[in-house]
């Protein structure tokens, strides 16, 4: 019996994204995650797949379900006429609107592939999501591709919950505001506070308790945030019980990443992705942060890693 295929979605055309020379969410970071998987000892293993292009389905209607259809038209402008700023830290590049919503694409397929095999499947796409909100991009993102990817979700015949989690080192406002008022959507997010982007407090708990803020000290290491991913994010999805899990897999909380202060090394998150996959191997991977290449694709290393194991 062959050993079990990893489906990784993922496109060149995310690299045409482009935010300056001095940005730190850059085209380099897929590129070094990319190289990493193919130089891994189990690359062959792993099942590459491109994103269904945006011609071929519904895509605005998807992503209008949070964004209005004035910032999505807003987007679109900018970029067509060749660039610009959505706000003063997320750069729009002439490509970015095709590029965000084959982002958007990818993560949809990422839903169908997990619904259907009941395994796991890894998304490696740009630009990010967690901060888009619903009439404005901030924060390096366009499109809420998690949130997005949970409404989507939530069509398909088996699944009437969806729980997202988020360990970016920073808080997914973007997504708490699209998932407040759905009960069959829970949020868990850790995340350094006080930080950008001053959201994410325990007593933002969503309009139907369906949200889990849990801020972290900086300078904490895995000694102390392992308790609390123990001890109150497994806890929080056994007593919400959801049909697919989507991982808002941002790895800046990373010791050596230059934007936060949180002090996990790539391994840890190794540790994290099996205590979820012991809870249930129906898991999407999404990439949001992380901006130390070498921290970064050692912490997707470790996490694939341990979506192989039987």
């Amino acid at each position: 019996m062959s050993p079990a295929k990893l489906p990784i979605i993922y496109s060149d055309t995310f690299l045409e994204h482009q935010t300056g020379s001095f940005h730190p969410e850059t085209p380099g970071r897929l590129t070094a995650i990319v190289s990493a998987l193919q130089q891994s000892p189990w690359q062959e293993q792993l099942e590459w797949r491109q994103p269904t292009p945006i011609s071929q389905r519904p895509i605005l209607k998807e992503v209008q379900r949070f964004h209005t259809p004035e910032y999505v038209a807003q987007v679109k402008q900018i970029c067509e006429s060749g660039g610009g700023y959505l706000d003063g830290d997320t750069v729009v590049s002439s490509q970015t609107y095709d590029v965000a919503l084959l982002a958007v694409s990818a993560w949809l397929d990422g839903i169908d592939l997990v619904e259907a095999s009941g395994q796991p499947a890894w998304v490696i796409a740009r630009p990010p999501g967690h901060h888009a909100r619903a009439r404005t991009g901030m924060g390096f993102c366009i499109f809420a591709n998690a949130a997005i990817a949970a409404f989507y979700a939530l069509d398909r015949p088996n699944i009437e919950r969806v729980a997202i989690l988020d360990w970016d080192v920073h808080h997914g406002n973007g997504t708490q505001e699209a998932v407040w008022e759905h009960p069959q959507i829970a949020y868990i997010s850790t995340h350094q506070a006080p930080f950008y982007p001053g959201t994410g407090w325990p007593q933002e708990t969503g309009a139907h308790g369906n949200i889990l803020n849990l801020p972290i000290a900086a300078n904490t290491s895995m000694e102390e945030y392992l308790p609390t991913f123990e001890q109150q994010v497994l806890p929080f999805l056994v007593k919400f019980k959801p049909d697919l899990l989507i991982v808002s897999a941002g790895f800046d909380a990373n010791r050596d990443d230059p934007l936060a202060n949180i002090c996990l090394l790539p391994q840890d998150y190794g540790t994290l992705t099996k205590l979820c996959l012991q809870h249930t191997r129906k898991i999407l991977f999404g990439l949001e942060g992380g901006y130390d290449f070498e921290s970064l694709s050692a912490s997707v290393l470790a996490v694939v890693e341990q979506c192989l194991v039987a």
